[in-house]
């Protein structure tokens, strides 16, 4: 009889996927490279500059600022934008921590709304209601990779004169309507943690077309100098975001293998679709027509636990893993972390700005809340896998269902 892996049966998969990150002597040579120059550090080095240009004409923008981290490039962003205490930002309730606490982090309020019940992008229909004016951004989260309707976000930022975040921390080489993301609205950022679709195992970096945004992000990243001036002189608040000529040279290398990377990622999700949503109780995250990249940082898809005997998502995710399939549960949504709800991020604001910022906390988001409970991911580097590594996920997915009363009885 039949037994699932988590039940001590045998696993749907024994053999790993591939392995994370990806390297090879391109990247040791590099950093080789590095090493012999003895020149290290950014400012006098020509790794990260030459990373910047590359990652910026790669993703169509004319500008770009390497940083240690993609939160820092979030802070940079709004202290360059000039965002600070008494303002909001507009972000999705669905989204990692960062995307907040950027906001928090110049005494501004993130202003939560709820996602799309498809995608889980930031839904424009519910922005404008929380527009008012403290209102300064919008943040547009292009989460796992899948771009927020565009379209919709300029029409609205323009409409109200407000700036258009880009955070693609999820989204390398990802495309609206044929155009990569990142620079579509004011400014973008990206991260290139251990997990993303291009790591140093830390990184970030902002782009953008815009000069005088460029010329404050560049600032606030280094001290707050300006460039052509002397070394000591510090025009604006700024501190020590630099990115290190290791990471540069590293990151120069793996924006090299993004382009095929993508494509295995983008042909594997296809397959994925079409055979997942031929089961019952499982949805895969909606592709929008508009999108014409979706480079799958995390494969989405929506479990339905009624067609799983009622068992509970954790406990699908847990059998799944079991079965030799990586997966993991959303980020929570903004409004329900403890920072939030303990009235902690408080701290961070104006005292006649606490009362009005207690309405995002108690507000409904019923989707932002539905893809924390019901949503599986699936990291990136499962989609790296064959046609036949696809398939065992399948297969993995159906054994469960069949099995599914097993999980409820233990």
């Amino acid at each position: 009889m039949e037994k699932l892996a988590i039940h001590g049966g045998t696993p749907v998969k024994s053999t790993p996927f591939p392995a994370w990150p990806v390297y090879d002597e391109a990247e040791e040579k590099a950093l080789a490279q590095v090493l012999e120059s003895r020149q290290w550090w950014r400012t006098p080095g020509s790794r990260t500059l030459q990373f910047e240009q590359n990652f910026a004409r790669y993703h169509e923008a004319k500008h770009g600022v390497a940083v240690t981290n993609g939160t820092a490039a979030l802070e940079v962003v709004m202290a360059a934008l000039g965002i600070g205490p008494g303002d909001e930002v507009i972000i999705p309730d669905s989204t990692f921590v960062a995307t907040a606490s950027a906001v928090l982090f110049t005494g501004a309020m993130p202003a939560m709304v709820d996602v799309t019940p498809d995608t889980f992008c930031i839904d424009p229909d519910k922005i404008e209601a929380v527009i008012n004016h403290r209102t300064k951004a919008i943040v547009a989260v292009h989460i796992a990779g899948h771009p927020a309707d565009m379209d919709r976000l300029r029409e609205i930022a323009k409409k109200h004169n407000l700036f258009l975040v880009e955070d693609s921390s999820h989204a390398h080489g990802a495309e609206w309507k044929g155009q990569k993301v990142g620079a579509l609205g004011d400014v973008g950022t990206f991260s290139f943690q251990q997990s993303k679709l291009m790591t140093a195992g830390e990184g970030g970096i902002i782009i953008t077309n815009d000069d005088q945004i460029e010329k404050f992000v560049r600032s606030v990243h280094d001290c707050g100098r300006m460039p052509g001036k002397w070394f000591y002189d510090h025009f604006i608040y700024g501190s020590n975001y630099r990115l290190s000529e290791w990471q540069g040279a590293i990151l120069d290398q793996q924006l090299l293998r993004l382009k095929d990377q993508t494509a295995v990622r983008t042909r594997n999700a296809a397959y994925l679709n079409e055979k997942l949503s031929q089961v019952e109780g499982i949805t895969p995250q909606k592709l929008d027509p508009r999108v014409t990249c979706h480079p799958q940082y995390c494969y989405i898809f929506h479990y339905n636990a009624e067609a799983f005997a009622g068992v509970p998502t954790k406990s699908f995710i847990k059998a799944i893993n079991a079965e030799g399939i990586p997966n993991q549960a959303s980020y929570p949504p903004i409004h329900a972390l403890d920072v939030f709800k303990s009235g902690e991020y408080k701290k961070r604001l104006l005292p006649d700005h606490v009362k009005e910022t207690e309405t995002y906390i108690k507000a409904a988001y019923p989707w932002s809340d539905c893809c924390f409970l019901e949503t599986v991911w699936l990291p990136q580097p499962v989609l790296l896998g064959s046609q036949e590594d696809m398939d065992r996920i399948v297969e993995a997915v159906l054994k469960v269902q069949r099995n599914a009363a097993s999980l409820k009885e233990n």
